[in-house]
């Protein structure tokens, strides 16, 4: 039930995204500055918060098992994309959905659900995530959304390195050190920390906006793929983990992890390589629309 009030209050978040939009209120231009806020102060703020405040209680074995967790998921989404794919028409068509199904906006709507339903020891597990997250999207995303296209472009660390991988890192030293942190640092942390959801989910809502949504809900295989990406997988896979690990937080995080949409950063990849950006913004649409339900469904069928 809490998970499904969460999902609730991140909808109307990006209802409330969708209609300022619609009202010119909020324009393409506020959704690029919410969105910088979002990957760059406000996810940071909280993945650090848990454990600069000490709340969180994860052992190193934990924090390790997890890690290990999130690199077998990623693996085995990558074989499950490429059997999935194999019998469509291009092989461009199979890359674009295999993204789609490899990547999942674990941040945007991940982090939001994880420590408003699960709290902070949730928040940090999933934040775990992050880290083969961004290994893959910025190696192997780039090499299936380039590999029939003439555009390429040399892999920079610092894209691998980014600011997310950096909080995680940092919230791992913060973990271990265990500083005694003024409490106007803790509160501030924790200001900056609640933005994340109101403002990753209008996020979504303004870019919902801009979208012919008659085009999201009528490609039929984009709806076959949906069924399979937010109810089957996760479902298969969660009761997977929960046979493997006696853990059942971790299973917890991980079955949001596997459940929500697809993430935003195709979109941004494929507009980068002049791939099939129209594909992919539908695909994070309709998603990202199904996934208010079908992560509580999920949830309410396995657990």
């Amino acid at each position: 039930m809490l998970l499904l009030q969460q999902m609730l209050v991140l909808f109307i978040y990006m209802m409330l995204g969708f209609f300022l939009a619609r009202k010119g209120v909020l324009d393409e231009r506020a959704g690029k500055t919410f969105s910088w806020m979002v990957v760059n102060v406000a996810n940071p703020a909280l993945i650090i918060l848990p454990t600069i405040n000490k709340e969180t209680t994860l052992s190193p074995e934990q924090i390790w098992e997890a890690l290990k967790l999130a690199v077998i998921m990623y693996v085995a989404l990558i074989v499950i994309a490429k059997v999935i794919t194999m019998f469509m028409r291009t092989s461009m068509e199979k890359n674009l959905y295999q993204m789609m199904m490899i990547f999942n906006n674990i941040a945007f709507m991940g982090f939001p659900i994880v420590a408003a339903a699960y709290g902070p020891d949730a928040l940090l597990y999933s934040a775990l995530f992050t880290l083969p997250f961004c290994m893959l999207i910025y190696t192997y995303g780039i090499v299936l959304i380039t590999a029939n296209g003439e555009k390429q472009e040399k892999l920079k660390l610092r894209s691998i390195f980014n600011i997310g991988v950096i909080a995680v890192i940092f919230a791992l030293a913060m973990l271990f050190i265990k500083p005694n942190m003024p409490e106007f640092v803790i509160t501030a942390t924790k200001g900056v920390s609640n933005l994340t959801g109101p403002l990753s989910m209008m996020v979504i809502g303004i870019s919902l906006a801009g979208m012919k949504l008659k085009d999201v809900f009528c490609d039929k295989t984009l709806w076959l793929f949906s069924f399979v990406k937010l109810l089957v997988i996760p479902i298969i896979g969660t009761l997977i983990v929960i046979q493997l690990l006696d853990n059942d937080l971790l299973c917890h995080v991980c079955m949001v992890m596997l459940g929500t949409p697809v993430a935003s950063m195709v979109v941004m990849l494929a507009q980068t390589y002049d791939a099939d950006s129209e594909l992919m913004s539908r695909g994070v649409a309709l998603t990202t629309i199904l996934s208010v339900i079908t992560i509580p469904m999920v949830s309410f069928i396995v657990f």
